[in-house]
């Protein structure tokens, strides 16, 4: 018999007793993004938010409706820029967390 958990619980309970983990995950997204990656960024977004901020709370801060966020983050979402920026402002902030961007040599 094999036991499950829910990945979105799994990831909810994990952020919420290690921050560390949370700003791995807002790390990632953003690298993922600026590395041509923003399929995964997104899928990674949300289940931070999911995780962390919620999509209410999300909406009433960067004055967005919820079922847009949802979309904007789905697998096949398509947000804007400013909308992104709002989205990844929202999460920095909710983490207590600054984004840095350092560009390296490729391998």
């Amino acid at each position: 018999m094999v036991l499950t958990r829910d990945f979105k619980e799994t990831v909810k309970e994990r952020t919420a007793r290690d921050p560390a983990f949370a700003k791995a995950m807002l790390d990632e997204a953003a690298t993922a993004f600026l590395n041509g990656e923003p399929h995964v960024a997104r899928l990674i977004l949300r289940d931070l938010v999911n995780a962390s901020v919620g999509f209410e709370a999300l909406a009433a801060e960067t004055n967005r409706p919820s079922k847009s966020l949802h979309r904007m983050l789905s697998e096949k979402g398509n947000p804007s820029m400013d909308n992104l920026a709002a989205i990844f402002g929202a999460v920095r902030k909710r983490l207590g967390v600054a984004i840095e961007a350092h560009a390296v040599e490729a391998a």
